[in-house]
C-alpha cells in the first residue's frame, strides 16, 4: 500500500510522526503574530478591570461557542454568571448556578489558567468528568472520566439518516489508546518542544481529535488543549480572543478540513493553514470585542451616582451583552420575579432619566432599548 492509500491517518506506519511545510506557514505564523502585537498594544492601553472584563467576555464566548460547534446551546446568562464567578470580576446580580454550565467553565479555565501544568490523564479525566456531570449524553449513559471501551463497536463519526449513514471518521481501536493517549501526553508536556508553539497548538488539536478517546466530548477536549497550548504560546493566562468563536462561524469548513486531515497523509500543512488563518481572524476579531469592553466602561461611567436598583441594573447588563428580541415590561418581570407595576415602575424611571427609550413600530406591547445619550465618549 503506498503512501496516502490509508483510510484513516493512524493507520499511516509514520503515525503520529506529523509533517509540514514551515516555509508555506512562515507568512501566516508571521501575520499571527502581528495580530496578536496589536491586540497587546490596545491591551497594554487600558486599566486592569478593562482587562478584566475583556477576558470576561472572551471566555463566556469560548465556552458558549465551543458547546454550539456541537449542537448545544447553553444560557449565555449563565456562562457568564459562571466565568464572572470563578474570576471574581463583579457583574451585578448573578445568575442561579448550573452545574452543567459550570462544568464545562470549568474546563475552559482550567486549560487557560493552568495551562503550565502538565496534562495527564487524570487531568483529563476529570475534564471529561466535568463536561458530563450526570454521567449521560443526552438520553445515553456513557463512560465518564475513562477511555472508551468500543464495546458498542468502533468509534465512527457519521452523518445521514438511519439506513443512508455515511462514515466520515473511525478512530483508532479501543485497545490501542493507552499508548496513544501516552504519546500524545508526551508530546504536550516536552519541556524542549521543537514545533513552534503556534504549530503545536494546531497540531494537539487535531492529534487529539483524530485519537478521539472519549465517548463523547472529544471535540470540546480537543479545543479546550488548543486553547491550553495557545496559552502558553501567549504566555499569559488571560484570554482575549476565542478561536472557538471563528470556529463556530465557519463550522462547516472546520469539518471538511478536518476530515480531509484525517484521510489524507501525516503531511499536516494544509490544516495548520486553515487553523492559522482562522486563529488570525480570531485575534482580529477580538479587537472588536474590546471596543465592546470599552463602551460598556463609558456607559456604567455615564450612570456613575444614579443610583440604580439591583432589578434595574441586572437589565441593563443584559441589554448590554446583547439582549435577543424586545424588551417589554412583561420580560422585564420575569427576568427580576418581580410585579408587572414593580417592572414598569423601573422601566419609567429609566426613561426618564434617558436610559432607556421606547421602540418605534407597532406591536401589541410597548418594547424598550438603550439610549446611546448618556455614553460619555
Amino acid at each position: 500500500m503506498k503512501r496516502g492509500d490509508y483510510a484513516h491517518i493512524w493507520q499511516d506506519p509514520e503515525w503520529p510522526n506529523w509533517r509540514y511545510d514551515l516555509s508555506v506557514l512562515a507568512g501566516p505564523i508571521a501575520e499571527v503574530s502581528r495580530e496578536q502585537g496589536r491586540l497587546q498594544g490596545r491591551l497594554a492601553d487600558v486599566g486592569l478591570g478593562t482587562r478584566d472584563q475583556a477576558s470576561l467576555a472572551t471566555l463566556t464566548s469560548d465556552v458558549l461557542k465551543t458547546s454550539e460547534i456541537e449542537g448545544e446551546q447553553l444560557n449565555p446568562e449563565s456562562v457568564r454568571s459562571s466565568v464572572a464567578r470563578r474570576l471574581g470580576v463583579d457583574i451585578g446580580a448573578l445568575a442561579p448556578a448550573d452545574r452543567h454550565v459550570d462544568g464545562v467553565v470549568d474546563m475552559v479555565l482550567d486549560a487557560t489558567l493552568n495551562s503550565l501544568r502538565p496534562v495527564t490523564e487524570e487531568r483529563l479525566f476529570g475534564w471529561h468528568a466535568a463536561l458530563f456531570p450526570t454521567g449521560r449524553s443526552g438520553l445515553s449513559r456513557i463512560r465518564v472520566g475513562a477511555w472508551r471501551d468500543d464495546a458498542e463497536g468502533p468509534m465512527q463519526v457519521v452523518s445521514g439518516a438511519v439506513g443512508r449513514r455515511r462514515v466520515h471518521f473511525e478512530a483508532p481501536p479501543a485497545a490501542r489508546l493507552g499508548s496513544e493517549m501516552a504519546t500524545l501526553l508526551r508530546w504536550i508536556n516536552d519541556p524542549r518542544p521543537a514545533d513552534p508553539a503556534l504549530i503545536r497548538a494546531g497540531l494537539g488539536h487535531l492529534w487529539f481529535v483524530t485519537v478521539h478517546p472519549f465517548d463523547d466530548g472529544n471535540g470540546r477536549i480537543a479545543r479546550a488543549l488548543g486553547d491550553l497550548l495557545l496559552a502558553r504560546a501567549d504566555a499569559s493566562p488571560q484570554r482575549f480572543y476565542s478561536l472557538s468563536a471563528q470556529i463556530q462561524r465557519q463550522r462547516k469548513a472546520y469539518y471538511t478540513i478536518l476530515e480531509q486531515s484525517q484521510k489524507g497523509t501525516m503531511d499536516a500543512t494544509p490544516w495548520l493553514l486553515w487553523f492559522l488563518e482562522a486563529l488570525g481572524q480570531a485575534i482580529a476579531d477580538a479587537g472588536l470585542a474590546l471596543d465592546a469592553v470599552l463602551w460598556k466602561a463609558r456607559f456604567w461611567q455615564g450612570l456613575q451616582g444614579a443610583g440604580l436598583n439591583p432589578r434595574q441594573v441586572k437589565v441593563l447588563h443584559r441589554l448590554l451583552d446583547g439582549f435577543e428580541g424586545k424588551l417589554t415590561s412583561g420580560k422585564w418581570a420575569t427576568m427580576t420575579k418581580c410585579s408587572s407595576d414593580t417592572a414598569l415602575r423601573d422601566i419609567q424611571q429609566l426613561v426618564d432619566r434617558g436610559i432607556l427609550r421606547r421602540t418605534e413600530g407597532g406591536g401589541r406591547s410597548t418594547g424598550y432599548e438603550l439610549s446611546m445619550e448618556n455614553v460619555r465618549t
